[in-house]
């Protein structure tokens, strides 16, 4: 696993958490194909990732374990 992409993932996520919004949004690629999107409600302070490589939602309450999905979505 590669730790500085994995490191890249996590600040995007964290960044997310920082913003004054309630909900915010993030696109993840790869080679210019959107794998999944990624949205945090801040009221909740969950994130829900929407896999459009399986057509698949999952909701996550830990930032590490939405970092981990991503990272394989996007490999």
């Amino acid at each position: 696993m590669e730790a500085s992409q994995l490191k890249a993932i996590i600040s995007r996520l964290e960044a997310m958490t920082a913003e004054d919004s309630t909900i915010e949004v993030r696109r993840f690629e790869k080679e210019g194909e959107e794998r999944c999107i990624v949205k945090y409600d801040k009221e909740s302070d969950t994130f829900e990732l929407d896999d459009h490589t399986e057509n698949e939602n999952f909701q996550f309450d830990d930032i590490d374990l939405v970092a981990m999905e991503i990272y394989d979505l996007i490999q």
